[in-house]
């Protein structure tokens, strides 16, 4: 992944209309280079952004290469050369006024001087080259940056000193010394471009490593994969070959090559890489296998399901690039205050020259060109257009890292300000797979009976609650029989004739529609087991009232500690679910939830959050099924259980690998660490450059004698950038 050069600065220019920026031809289907800050700049090669001057970085993180970027290594270069030549011209410069002013005098003044002019220049035109384009570009399209003010330091400084050497007696008397030599500013320009390139390279560096965190996911991928053939053979091939349908054995060891279905074998698998969890999960005939998980002890065949761009692997690789790319609401204000920056201390650097000029001591212009080349070089709102982009990339890395995958910056930005979380129970509170918990006869009747004309009746149903009776009569190898005339009545319950006898199944209302009796004793019965949180069916056979049945979905293990971590991090959390509102309420009190919306519809979650959005919340929802999808979109956050339907995920501003809600907490940690960075990022940049600028400009000479040297303003303009980086890379060791 080709990474940025730039400390950024730009205007916050409008989406291109006219297709000036993008030009990449219809059709293309090769590498595209991008600017972050600008997305409507596309170019089909490597280069910087005509608007911001940053190096653009590649667009699809699936054309990302394992090679060292070549903007990196060309800046290197140019450093290294630069500090080389750089270092000698500062001697020759200090050494006088560290008290070894012989060092002047090995060559004599005029030789050295055209030894700096002969040392320095290289340093400008050579290492320094890329940001004079920047700047002459930033000119030609009137997009003022950052790069912008450092050529116009540097070439001001390295002109005023080339006429020096060349030609001093175009200089007036009071510029000269005795010896009728004129100060130069080589050294100056030279440790400016010098440290420049010490903070692109840092920076390119810190990107770099961002982009270690795509390509380390990309390299978690199986690199072949062993078909099996109609015929029974097996081959390896390329994992680019494997189409969907294909039958492919995983060995133990292995990875597994692509997302898929197991038809064959028994293993445990190591999820940890998608999940975080390190416990691996039990596969059999019929469950679903992720590409990129590795394979245990067991050898399995799996059908694959999807491939190539469309595996889990290859999206979450996706997310997080784009993730990376995207921007925060908060940089534009960045933006906006750089894009006014640049002008203002453009013409503040002007009327210091005119000052320092018309009212400084002598040498005047001196003093005027140093005071101005200092004010421009210590402006250099780079650390500001770093300050947003460098936490997003580190965030979303590190979010990835612990199964947080965040679809762009704004998410991650808003999620912060999160004060309402809406939750569903099944699956997401609870593990979403009931379980039989109990049978209750009446009189007359045994347990088994009830239960085999119970699960006899519900084969013939899909709900999750038949599927927990079926399963239950089968764990207790209770024989069932086939069901006929099986009806099922929409919010009531099923009924049908099961060997001679009418079996009925359902709610108090089915007992009511088949004109059932129903005592208080069984009432009271059902009554206690809701409180309990179980959901309670009524059995009746031939008429009469035969027992009850109980089934539970277990609350997940990690459902109670993630709630009360949620409630310390200032969230109200809202239950809203399909149950009806005894069960609801028993659960959510036992879990300490704050509110319940019981028998919900799904279209009801959408018009919930609307309502909560229009009293002042700030809603976010988490949900896993296609029913999900337009109330995640709705909310302010949707975040999506990565284990739920694909439409979900699409909908959601975040996406949990593994759909637990402990998920969320580390989410919402990482959006508040995330934006505490930027805001610190902004803080350091802001309030640096403000003060910096009128010390530059030399406010503090009349009353202290205080007077910024470039070279200096150079150091301290790079300190920011490097300061600002750094303390973004503290986001990858954040405690989640």
């Amino acid at each position: 992944m080709s990474d940025h050069s730039g400390c950024h600065q730009g205007h916050d220019t409008p989406a291109s209309t006219d297709g000036r920026y993008d030009e990449v031809p219809v059709g293309y289907d090769g590498p595209v280079w991008t600017c972050p800050m600008h997305p409507e700049v596309r170019r089909t090669s490597m280069g910087s952004c005509p608007l911001c001057g940053m190096g653009l970085e590649l667009e699809s993180a699936a054309m990302a290469v394992d090679e060292p970027n070549p903007e990196l290594v060309d800046f290197t270069r140019r450093f290294w050369i630069g500090t080389v030549l750089t270092i000698p011209l500062l001697v020759l410069t200090m050494a006088p006024y560290l008290g070894f002013p012989e060092v002047r005098d090995i060559l004599g003044e005029r030789g050295t001087l055209w030894l700096e002019l002969v040392l320095g220049t290289p340093v400008v035109l050579w290492s320094g080259w890329p940001f004079m384009v920047r700047g002459w570009n930033s000119f030609l399209t009137r997009n003022l940056n950052m790069f912008s003010l450092i050529s116009m330091g540097v070439i001001a400084a390295w002109l005023f000193s080339v006429a020096a050497v060349i030609a001093p007696g175009i200089f007036p008397a009071g510029f000269r010394n005795a010896e009728g030599h004129v100060g130069v500013y080589f050294e100056a320009a030279a440790v400016i471009v010098t440290l420049v390139l010490l903070g692109q390279v840092m920076e390119l560096r810190a990107r770099e490593g961002t982009g270690k965190a795509i390509r380390a996911l990309l390299d978690l991928a199986a690199k072949t994969a062993r078909v099996i053939r109609p015929d029974g053979t097996e081959e390896e091939i390329e994992l680019d070959h494997v189409a969907v349908g294909d039958l492919l054995r995983v060995r133990p060891g292995e990875k597994v090559p692509v997302d898929g279905t197991v038809t064959e074998g028994r293993s445990s698998i190591d999820e940890s890489m998608i999940s975080g969890e390190p416990v691996p999960v039990e596969k059999t005939v019929g469950d679903a296998v992720t590409g990129a998980t590795i394979n245990g002890t067991g050898s399995l065949v799996i059908e694959a399901r999807r491939v190539g761009a469309d595996t889990m692997l290859a999206q979450i690789v996706e997310m997080v690039a784009a993730a990376q790319r995207s921007r925060a609401p908060i940089q534009k204000y960045a933006d906006k205050v750089a894009g006014l920056f640049v002008p203002v201390v453009i013409a503040i650097a002007i009327l210091a020259f005119i000052a320092w000029a018309a009212w400084g001591p002598a040498p005047a212009l001196a003093y005027a060109l140093v005071a101005s080349v200092a004010v421009l070089i210590i402006a250099c709102p780079c650390a500001l257009g770093l300050a947003t982009p460098m936490s997003i990339m580190t965030a979303t890395g590190r979010g990835a890292q612990v199964g947080v995958l965040i679809k762009n910056a704004e998410a991650l930005e808003r999620f912060e300000t999160i004060d309402t979380l809406i939750v569903d129970k099944t699956g997401t509170l609870t593990e979403g797979k009931p379980r039989l918990v109990g049978v209750l006869p009446q009189a007359g009747f045994t347990e088994n009976e009830v239960l085999a004309l119970a699960a006899s009746l519900e084969r013939g149903s899909e709900h999750p609650l038949a599927e927990a009776i079926v399963r239950g009569a089968e764990e207790r190898d209770i024989a069932t029989e086939t069901a006929e005339d099986f009806e099922a009545v929409t919010g009531k319950g099923v009924r049908g004739t099961v060997g001679g006898r009418a079996v009925a199944l359902g709610n108090a209302a089915m007992l009511d529609l088949i004109g059932v009796e129903r005592d208080d004793g069984a009432q009271k019965k059902a009554g206690m087991r809701r409180d309990d949180g179980e959901t309670v069916m009524f059995v009746s056979i031939d008429g009469t009232l035969a027992g009850l049945v109980a089934v539970a979905d277990p609350v997940k293990q990690t459902t109670p500690a993630a709630l009360k971590d949620l409630h310390a991090l200032g969230l109200r959390i809202i239950m809203a679910t399909g149950d009806n509102e005894r069960t609801a309420n028993a659960v959510a009190a036992r879990l300490g939830i704050d509110e319940v919306r019981a028998d919900v519809l799904p279209e009801d979650k959408a018009r919930i959050i609307r309502e909560l959005q229009q009293a002042g919340a700030k809603v976010a929802m988490a949900g896993d099924g296609v029913n999900d999808a337009p109330a995640l979109a709705q909310a302010d956050v949707g975040i999506a259980m990565g284990t739920g339907a694909d439409v979900a995920i699409e909908s959601a501003g975040i996406t949990l690998v593994k759909g637990n809600l402990d998920g969320i907490v580390r989410a919402r940690r990482l959006a508040r660490a995330t934006m505490r960075n930027i805001r610190q990022n902004l803080f350091f940049a802001l309030v640096y450059n403000a003060a910096g600028v009128p010390v530059a400009a030399g406010v503090l000479y009349p009353f202290f004698g205080i007077l910024i040297s470039p070279m200096f303003a150079a150091f301290a303009m790079s300190a920011s950038s490097i300061s600002v980086v750094l303390n973004s890379l503290r986001l990858r060791s954040a405690k989640l």
